[in-house]
């Protein structure tokens, strides 16, 4: 069967084409670029904790601060490589390792403080234990009733 000429013999393939391969860039542009900044993170609850395991390849515990602030739980993990171009082994001709600061925070409640998490750095994962605590109770309104 003869088609006309204006839809050519790949009809579909042009005219989802450019939605496909935008779709594919979207994908990269959220994922691709952006993942070796990524903190990968594990929520475990029991019912007295949580367990919190982010994975941190390649840091050492140096490189790692936690900061407790109004109530919110701050990773950040900074590596910087040597400026320096010609090592022992050599002269540096290219380097894909990773260099930068990543972040990233959690809620944990106002009635906790540093010295009830606990926190251990084993084979590039950093576990955190984090304990329940009842939120403080907000006083209860009282009401004056007025007389006349």
């Amino acid at each position: 069967m003869l088609m006309p000429s204006i839809f050519g013999e790949n009809l579909f393939d042009e005219f989802f084409g450019d939605w496909d391969r935008e779709m594919r860039r979207m994908d990269r542009q959220l994922y691709g670029k952006n993942a070796a900044r990524e903190m990968k993170t594990d929520v475990h609850e029991h019912e007295d904790h949580f367990e919190v395991d982010i994975d941190l390849p390649g840091f050492k515990k140096e490189d790692i601060t936690l900061e407790l602030q109004n109530g919110y739980l701050t990773v950040t993990a900074a590596k910087g490589l040597d400026k320096d171009e010609t090592t022992k082994k050599g002269k540096v001709i290219r380097q894909e390792r990773y260099a930068g600061t990543m972040q990233r925070s959690f809620y944990v409640g106002d009635a906790l403080t540093e010295a009830d998490i606990g926190a251990k750095l084993e084979h590039g994962v950093l576990s955190l234990n984090i304990p329940k605590k009842e939120e403080r109770k907000i006083p209860e309104k009282k009401v004056i009733m007025i007389e006349g």
